[in-house]
């Protein structure tokens, strides 16, 4: 049953036609030499059962070597395979082999092509020249030098993946917004902005509104961390609110310090400001220390500078830190 429940493997063998169990048995043992671990079997069967009746010599076997040959190993090989079941049913002379000597050519390396693989495992399945090529042109034809090409490819590859005149839309408003083409700012511009619909980014957009910021000022904070419009509007509004209702900061300083949500609330901004908040009350900080900079310490800086120096004193402030008072 290769570990399924009954039901799944009865359902699995009425897919299949197989008059002995060897060759089962083989592609089961050739999963467990590469690495997958007994559930992650069960799910690559649950949702690919002909490869119980797979040909190890002319599919699978070759295509997993292949996939090895990549830098795909143990754990990163197995997550592949249970993400991407399909894969190995694709032609290696065909399909696989063509599109990864065309990411090839595109990103330079075999590391980048193994990157870009990672982010996005169903890559590798699609046809560079009719999905990924037009878009690629799109962002050449707009002076985007190749080293931020090869960037979308490994940090997003998703976003090449839209439907052309999509794509074509969020370089042309992107570009209207003032980012410039050779910066990775641009690059990260484009990943915000297709990984949500308009809808999504126009909800985003109303919830910074609806603390009074103008769009010029949002097109700002846009322009300074574009990182910010993939916050979660639930996220925009409590970051928002906290600063604004609880800090009594003007919304326009927040515009200006993006960067600000995306922290987390929980875990470093409300328990800094309780470690603030003691220490001025005990008069061993200012009033007016800059409490924006101390949200953009790291965590050893902010412990070292305002926790272990004060906690002989104050002993409350590791409390504070941890987010207990």
């Amino acid at each position: 049953s290769c570990g399924l429940s009954l039901e799944l493997a009865v359902s699995a063998s009425k897919k299949l036609n197989i008059e002995n169990i060897e060759n089962p048995n083989l592609v089961l043992d050739l999963l467990r030499t590469h690495g997958l671990t007994q559930n992650q079997i069960r799910h690559l069967i649950s949702n690919r059962p002909l490869l119980l009746s797979a040909d190890l010599g002319k599919t699978l076997r070759p295509n997993m070597e292949l996939f090895k040959s990549l830098g795909f190993s143990g754990a990163s090989l197995a997550k592949l395979l249970s993400k991407e079941p399909y894969i190995l049913g694709r032609s290696l002379e065909n399909q696989i082999i063509p599109c990864v000597q065309k990411l090839k050519r595109i990103l330079g390396t075999d590391d980048n092509v193994l990157k870009a693989v990672k982010a996005r495992f169903s890559l590798v399945e699609f046809n560079v020249e009719t999905v990924l090529q037009p878009n690629i042109s799109i962002l050449l034809s707009h002076g985007v030098p190749n080293s931020l090409v090869v960037k979308i490819f490994v940090m997003e590859p998703r976003s090449l993946l839209m439907r052309t005149y999509r794509f074509s839309e969020i370089v042309n408003e992107v570009m209207k917004l003032g980012f410039n083409p050779n910066n990775l700012l641009f690059v990260l511009a484009i990943r915000s902005m297709a990984l949500m619909s308009k809808a999504l980014w126009e909800k985003k957009v109303e919830a910074f509104r609806s603390f009074g910021l103008s769009k010029d000022e949002i097109d700002s904070a846009f322009r300074l961390q574009p990182m910010c419009m993939i916050t979660s509007e639930k996220k925009i509004m409590k970051v928002m609110g906290f600063f604004v209702n609880n800090l009594k900061m003007k919304p326009s300083i927040i515009s200006k310090c993006p960067n600000l949500l995306l922290l987390s609330l929980e875990k470093r901004i409300i328990p800094r400001c309780s470690v603030l908040q003691l220490l001025m009350s005990k008069g061993l900080i200012k009033e007016d220390t800059r409490i924006l900079h101390t949200f953009r310490m790291t965590e050893k800086t902010f412990v070292e500078k305002l926790v272990k120096k004060y906690q002989n004193e104050v002993p409350d402030v590791i409390r504070a830190h941890q987010g207990k008072i």
